[in-house]
């Protein structure tokens, strides 16, 4: 695959915490079967504002899709959201209400702010949304 195609297919996996793991991994295992590059890091949108900024601004030109993983207030997604026109797919992380809270927070966009939402812990899914945006980028 040439260089310009693996920029154009690049997925970009942020957790809020490294409690989040579990649920990227599910993520990381679609994109690895079906070979689509992408990054993860580990970035709070309440304790590193800046460093999610920062972050943002270098990856602009090289991913194509944002997959924001987050619990309790998760806040994360909404928050790319609002400083990229990238596509992002959020994934509600199961917590102390079992995840409801985080879904509630990411379905509950404010217009002009879109995020495209997957079930509770599912990485997978996320993935998989992902890799439909990909195909009609190429399109």
């Amino acid at each position: 695959m040439p260089d310009a195609d693996l920029k154009l297919n690049k997925v970009a996996i942020i957790m809020g915490s490294t409690s989040d793991q579990a649920v990227a991994d599910k993520a990381i295992t679609v994109l690895d079967a079906h070979k689509i590059p992408y990054e993860v890091r580990v970035i709070s949108a309440h304790r590193n504002p800046d460093e999610l900024d920062r972050y943002l601004k270098e990856v602009h030109d090289s991913i194509a899709v944002i997959i924001a993983i987050a619990g309790l207030s998760a806040a994360l997604p909404g928050v790319i959201a609002s400083k990229t026109e990238k596509p992002v797919i959020g994934v509600p992380v199961s917590g102390k209400l079992l995840g409801m809270d985080a879904l509630l927070s990411m379905v509950q966009m404010p217009s002009g702010v879109p995020v495209g939402v997957v079930g509770i812990d599912n990485g997978e899914n996320a993935a998989l949304l992902a890799l439909r945006i990909l195909k009609v980028k190429k399109q």
